[in-house]
């Protein structure tokens, strides 16, 4: 009914925080360029975040269509059918706390590992580039 609602939310609250962060981020480059090669190797984790809101926006957009598909989504007010009859209402929050938040949190762990995964390959890129020099 509303479940793509908990990653849609999370989507926004990550694409403010990558937006903060990349600013940041780019004041720091241009302030301390000391190290250029090790900089270039290691990517931001502004950017890696932006993987995060890739995946939280694609999710939320498939399922917020499949909803439309089903008729559970509508162009008038409510815009959610359930949440017109006040017993339905009570199902609606049941499923975006039990399923919005399980998929929310499944794509984040599945983020986490891509992160963890990269951070590995550059720290391993680096290391090698270290040892030729």
């Amino acid at each position: 009914m509303a479940c793509f609602i908990v990653p849609a939310t999370e989507a926004i609250i990550t694409t403010i925080a990558a937006k903060v962060l990349s600013s940041k981020e780019k004041k720091a480059d241009l302030e301390v360029n000391a190290d250029a090669a090790k900089a270039a190797a290691k990517s931001h984790f502004s950017k890696k975040l932006k993987w995060l809101n890739n995946m939280l926006w694609g999710g939320s957009a498939l399922l917020a269509l499949e909803h439309v598909w089903h008729g559970e989504v509508v162009p008038w007010y409510p815009f959610l059918t359930a949440a017109s009859d006040p017993s339905s209402r009570a199902e609606m929050f049941h499923e975006m706390a039990t399923v919005g938040v399980t998929m929310a949190a499944l794509v984040t762990v599945t983020w986490a590992i891509m992160v963890l995964v990269s951070s590995r390959i550059e720290k391993r890129a680096t290391d090698t580039a270290a040892e030729k020099n």
